[in-house]
């Protein structure tokens, strides 16, 4: 069965998320709970590189300050996913990632689900706003939903 335009795009379930954060990428996870969105930025040449990565693909250096970032944005790229892959999505579905760009960051782009949106509504270029997923204790991840702008 496939969903109408008026469908809302719903989220996978919390079990299926499994984070594992690294020494460049515990930062960005820790205040993610805190419901901050940070950015990392090289110190040594000024680029955001997120994901968060060992190295600065500009510049090769390593050293980054976390950047506070409101967490708008426009959606880059996004598909909806109609049919389940695992039994456990049945009701999970339809849902929609979506690569989001992050103003003043020099193109970086934040991959989430977004939720209360119409599937029909769902645009590149569209503006959204971050919203915060507590899946479980000491573990959130980004979402959006549309900001109306």
């Amino acid at each position: 069965m496939t969903a109408s335009g008026d469908t809302l795009a719903k989220l996978p379930p919390a079990e299926l998320i499994s984070l594992t954060p690294d020494v460049f990428t515990q930062p960005f996870w820790d205040a993610a709970v805190e419901h901050r969105l940070v950015v990392p930025r090289c110190t040594s040449c000024g680029t955001f590189r997120l994901p968060p990565s060992a190295f600065c693909w500009s510049c090769q250096a390593q050293e980054v300050e976390w950047i506070e970032h409101d967490g708008r944005g426009a959606v880059y790229s996004f598909t909806v996913i109609h049919h389940p892959l695992l039994p456990e999505l049945a009701d999970s579905v339809p849902y929609v990632p979506a690569v989001v760009e992050l103003p003043g960051t020099n193109g970086c782009r934040l991959v989430g689900a977004l939720t209360d949106v119409k599937l029909a509504d769902v645009r590149v270029g569209m503006g959204v706003g971050l919203v915060w997923r507590d899946v479980r204790e000491g573990e959130t991840v980004p979402t959006f939903r549309p900001s109306g702008s």
